[in-house]
């Protein structure tokens, strides 16, 4: 009894009803006092937290799955929800990412200071955070359907936390309207299923044959659903604005999980079928160089703090979507160190992307709410009031950059592996491997540009604006959860080895290789233990060129100045690069993508001129210059038959009879 109880799948279950009921103890408005409310749910979510973690290390570790039957009398047979490897890596950063930000939301979004969301936030935080965790448990199309619709409208309510706000009503709208047409993709997708199998259960791994038409239908209809929850482009668009007007906890969770969700759902799907055709690689692969370039190149065009994240959340997307290409085309031309590369490398990075991800919204957080603005052109200098929330920052800004010695390298090594071992081959598997080498490269330096510009406008030089000089450092309980995820960055990128064998189980559960290619290993292909050895002694080479300057600093005579004075006699804040400027020769060469928009001010005339600014705007190409006008359009075409829609109720029962007659005589004939 006391084995059971200790089992994965027991402290993964205890978990989640935990996360479901954090926010129960602030619903009841007048017994409890909101504060203290709180508090009762943050201990319950780092509780959930910790048996999460825990259940979901113990399942990865002893590579054991398990099922269970529901008893349920819904009209669709029996519903089974389980955990296997391929649950368990997705689970540990769905409870990990959601109870570091729980912790943090405790001074950040404190009770006592935000009275009227406090509850509402709470509550849906809590139950979007176990939904989540029930989509992944699921094992039959109806019980993961209602998991996601739970996560889904949890997550609206999180998105449209400041309701009075315009902006976020319409980020809250956008979002809502696009997570139902993904949800309407699944609606196809599991019946799809349905009449490929006879059973709205999942299919084993590699039982189905990807040959048919029919199998293809399921492949473009997950692409299409899945994609559009990951915020695959050119399914992204409600991605920046959702992650932008979000309080930043829940969009540290919005974009460190919940996106993975998405990827969760896809890999999945994929992993139903063997004979994969070499075009649904090609297709995956070219959606993800796509959104990585584009995604890395629009955030270099922001001005706004968190949209510029959100850009870049895109673009690692891309990258996960690169590796996932590659192992697809690897399957298709019997490469099985193309498929273990190509899925060790996109599995990674969903959990790098995670942690490193956390770590810059809740970084970023604490900007925000030092200097009470998103707009990068206002801050400047923050370094000097919040240098330990710099230094985190750093941390998670080098590790999304790629760069060693932290965790985003590890995963993009083991993708770019891939790439050569599927150039050695020929034809069309060869040609687009390659060409997603550079592409990848681009995506690296693209992004190393980018997080140089934040960094140095945001953290470096002297505040911009009196009213948005940064404040005070954050307490503990914000800095708490960034060290954890700094931590793990840094503890991935230095010993990457340790996660080689679990990686490996995790990967051979989602796409399984020929037996005759069981000695395939990770640590036969890639070099994870000199990783572990160049990064330690890149490391220490850091630090002792950090003393060795300190010393040399301390004993240099010392004097005040300006920074950069320019020539000028009484240099100003306002000289500084700003966001703009920084960007625009990098927003130029991409302008046929970006179509920035600028305002140029004219030149004024007079003995005292006017004051005239200049401005410039990145719009969402995607939803502003595309789905927009052809959604205008479409609404001028069709607005005749909005006449049907005239709010009369006994005409829309009238419909619903006759759709049923309809209905009842199709079944008849």
């Amino acid at each position: 009894m006391a084995q059971e109880f200790l089992s994965a799948s027991t402290l993964i279950f205890i978990a989640t009803l935990l996360a479901a009921l954090s926010g129960v103890p602030l619903l009841p408005p007048a017994r409890v006092r909101a504060s203290r409310g709180q508090l009762v749910s943050i201990v319950l979510m780092l509780t959930s937290s910790v048996l999460g973690v825990a259940g979901a290390v113990y399942a990865l570790i002893t590579g054991r799955s398990e099922l269970f039957q529901l008893a349920w009398t819904l009209p669709f047979g029996p519903a089974e929800i389980g955990i296997d490897p391929l649950s368990a890596w997705f689970l540990f950063a769905i409870f990990l990412i959601p109870g570091c930000a729980a912790l943090y939301a405790r001074a950040y979004w404190h009770a006592d200071h935000h009275p009227a969301t406090v509850r509402k936030m709470t509550f849906f935080f809590g139950l979007m955070s176990a939904s989540m965790s029930g989509v992944t448990l699921a094992r039959d199309g109806i019980s993961f359907l209602f998991a996601w619709e739970i996560m889904a409208l949890s997550a609206y309510f999180l998105v449209s936390t400041e309701d009075e706000k315009p902006e976020v009503n319409k980020a809250g709208t956008l979002y809502m309207i696009t997570t139902h047409t993904g949800t309407l993709g699944l609606f196809a997708l599991f019946p799809l299923l349905n009449l490929l199998t006879g059973s709205w259960l999942f299919p084993a791994s590699a039982s189905m044959n990807a040959a048919s038409g029919l199998s293809a239908a399921i492949f473009l209809t997950a692409l299409f659903a899945f994609g559009l929850k990951a915020g695959i482009m050119p399914f992204h668009i409600w991605l920046p604005s959702a992650h932008a007007n979000a309080p930043s906890h829940v969009s540290a969770v919005m974009s460190g999980v919940i996106l993975k969700v998405g990827v969760y759902g896809l890999i999945r799907t994929l992993s139903f079928f063997y004979g994969v055709p070499l075009w649904w690689g090609v297709v995956v692969l070219i959606l993800g160089v796509v959104s990585g370039v584009a995604g890395v190149v629009f955030a270099i065009g922001q001005h706004d703090l968190k949209r510029l994240l959100a850009y870049h959340s895109i673009e690692n997307i891309g990258i996960i979507f690169m590796g996932l290409g590659v192992a697809l085309i690897g399957r298709e031309v019997g490469s099985p160190t193309m498929v273990l590369l190509g899925t060790a490398g996109a599995l990674l990075h969903v959990l790098n992307h995670a942690t490193f991800k956390a770590l810059l919204f809740l970084g970023a957080g604490s900007v925000i709410h030092a200097t009470g603005t998103r707009e990068i052109d206002l801050m400047g200098g923050v370094a000097r009031r919040l240098p330990y929330t710099a230094l985190l920052f750093g941390v998670g800004a080098v590790a999304i950059c790629g760069l060693p010695p932290l965790n985003g390298f590890v995963s993009e090594l083991l993708i770019y592996i891939g790439f050569f071992r599927g150039i050695q081959g020929t034809g069309m598997s060869a040609a687009v491997t390659a060409l997603a080498v550079p592409a990848l490269a681009m995506v690296g330096g693209l992004a190393v540009a980018c997080f140089v510009k934040v960094y140095g406008v945001v953290f470096l030089g002297v505040a911009r604006s009196e009213e948005h000089a940064a404040g005070h450092e954050a307490g503990w309980q914000m800095l708490a959860p960034m060290i954890i995820l700094a931590l793990l960055c840094a503890g991935v990128g230095l010993a990457p080895s340790l996660l080689g064998s679990v990686l490996q189980r995790v990967s051979l559960t989602a796409f399984p290789i020929s037996p005759a290619s069981a000695g395939t290993t990770l640590a036969a292909l890639t070099p994870l233990l000199m990783v572990s050895i160049i990064g330690i002694a890149l490391l220490v080479l850091l630090g002792l060129l950090g003393l060795w300057y300190r010393r040399r600093l301390a004993a240099a005579p010392r004097s005040e100045t300006v920074t950069w004075g320019c020539g000028y006699q009484r240099p100003a804040a306002r000289m500084q690069y700003s966001a703009s400027s920084f960007a625009g020769m990098l927003t130029g060469l991409f302008a046929f993508v970006l179509k920035p928009q600028t305002h140029r001010p004219g030149i004024a005339s007079g003995i005292f001129p006017a004051d005239t600014r200049f401005h410039s705007h990145v719009p969402e190409v995607v939803l502003e210059l595309v789905y927009i006008p052809f959604l205008e359009r479409l609404y001028d075409r069709f607005h005749s038959i909005r006449k049907m829609q005239n709010g009369i109720v006994q005409q829309y029962v009238l419909y619903i009879l006759m759709t049923l007659v309809v209905l009842l005589l199709s079944d008849y004939l």
